[in-house]
């Protein structure tokens, strides 16, 4: 049985001076595996991600309801980005890393999209209008591994973000793009990150087939 490793969301509180951690549980990503008999593997601090990669198949960077911090490509805060997540980019940036330096898949996620394009380099646009709570019809490039995936030339995803792809992080292809030019997808080597979420859809073909389930 494959194991995919997939980093942790939390909500962060403050309560008598302690902050309190409450990790939820992801429970798309959970009915996917449960369906195609992968085991899940969370990746919870930094000084387990060596280990985590060695006996994990893949890697995947969910979504996030905090955006990157505008800092990591050296941009000023724009007013809507209020927001930002100082501590679970660090341990993304760390997983993506040691994946990246395996030929294991690694896949990001909407915000994952985001965070592997900053980390490799790249900067985002902070905010964007319609693109949240709405669908919309992609279209998919030639000679891509998303094309591979879905076997058309166009899609229609889903779509909850308000920031996206401002330049793209050297080394990586577009490979889908909404109608308005928005970038939706990424790849490079073993690497494949969607600004959609086709967890939220049960997309089970889409999970099996990239990571070869």
């Amino acid at each position: 049985m494959k194991k995919i490793a997939i980093t942790t969301r939390y909500l962060r509180t403050e309560r008598n001076n302690d902050v309190i951690r409450r990790f939820y549980t992801m429970n798309y990503f959970k009915d996917i595996a449960e369906r195609l008999g992968f085991i899940l593997i969370p990746v919870l601090t930094e000084d387990s991600v060596n280990e985590i990669c060695e006996i994990c198949d893949g890697l995947i960077i969910p979504g996030n309801y905090l955006d990157v911090d505008p800092n990591n490509y050296h941009e000023l805060r724009h007013p809507s980005t209020v927001s930002t997540d100082y501590e679970t980019y660090d341990l993304d940036k760390l997983c993506i890393e040691t994946f990246s330096k395996t030929e294991k898949p690694i896949l990001g996620i909407c915000a994952g999209i985001q965070i592997m394009n900053v980390v490799f380099g790249g900067s985002l646009i902070q905010d964007i209008k319609g693109h949240y709570g709405t669908r919309h019809e992609l279209t998919i490039l030639e000679d891509s591994k998303i094309r591979e995936i879905y076997g058309k030339s166009t899609i229609e995803s889903n779509s909850y973000h308000h920031q996206c792809i401002k330049r793209l992080a050297e080394g990586f292809r577009c490979t889908a793009v909404s109608s308005d030019g928005i970038i939706e997808a990424i790849e490079k080597d073993n690497i494949l990150a969607v600004q959609w979420h086709p967890e939220m859809d049960y997309e089970y073909d889409f999970f099996a087939r990239y990571f070869n389930l």
